[in-house]
């Protein structure tokens, strides 16, 4: 829960990088914040209004943990973009989100591990 927070507190903090961890770990609170959401949509009725409220206040916090965890990986935060070509996209997406960081200090800034 500490990694979910703890994206919120860097909401709009596109610089630096982010752990492997700190990306999974918000992703999987944010998925079992969004299942819910949507439980809660379904009993008062609202027809998916509070879920896109969700999905519109995490929108940035999510851009911005991609970006971070993209240059922990010595990748641009731009490299988001590639999921707009269908298929190819998303897999080269998840294979750059899916790396090890890479050792050492790099441009975006000293490695999180500490090594």
């Amino acid at each position: 829960m500490n990694w979910y927070l703890g994206c919120w507190k860097k909401y709009a903090e596109f610089s630096g990088r982010a752990r492997r961890q700190e990306y999974w770990m918000f992703l999987l609170f944010n998925f079992l914040a969004s299942i819910a959401v949507g439980i809660v949509d379904g009993i008062l009725g609202t027809t998916g209004t509070l879920g896109g409220l969700y999905s519109l206040a995490v929108l940035i916090p999510s851009l911005a943990v991609a970006a971070r965890r993209l240059h922990d990986t010595d990748h641009s935060g731009w490299w988001q973009l590639i999921v707009l070509i269908p298929l190819i996209g998303w897999i080269i997406l998840l294979v750059f989100l899916c790396g090890d960081s890479k050792p050492g200090e790099n441009r975006f800034g000293p490695n999180p591990k500490g090594l």
